[in-house]
């Protein structure tokens, strides 16, 4: 991986490490919402839900337009199937190595001629 993928994978699921944010994130995958629309969801300040909102945005999981005085949140369906790929990823390496060690379990030094 290079550095940049390496960062950007940091920013990912960083941005995806924090409950409120994949909440988020999965209202904004079903439908295009406005920071104030998602604040009233939240037990917390308009403030903290507009952070958890940019945090999204650096990582890319979530795109920002201004409509007037609002601004609108959509997730973006592309970085999100790229986590999917990343995740595939590592669970293949796991699968790999999970496999080894089945055979290496199954090995019978006896029966080697």
């Amino acid at each position: 991986m290079t550095e940049e993928n390496v960062e950007r994978a940091d920013a990912l699921f960083h941005a995806l490490a924090d409950r409120t944010r994949r909440d988020i994130l999965r209202r904004v995958l079903v439908r295009e919402l406005s920071v104030s629309a998602l604040a009233a969801e939240y037990d917390m300040s308009f403030a903290a839900v507009q952070k958890h909102v940019a945090v999204l945005e650096r990582a890319g999981l979530v795109t920002k337009r201004r409509v007037g005085r609002e601004q609108l949140a959509s997730g973006d369906v592309a970085t999100v199937r790229s986590v999917a790929a990343m995740l595939a990823e590592l669970e293949e390496i796991w699968r790999g190595r999970v496999a080894r060690i089945d055979a290496l379990l199954a090995f019978d030094p006896e029966q080697e001629d």
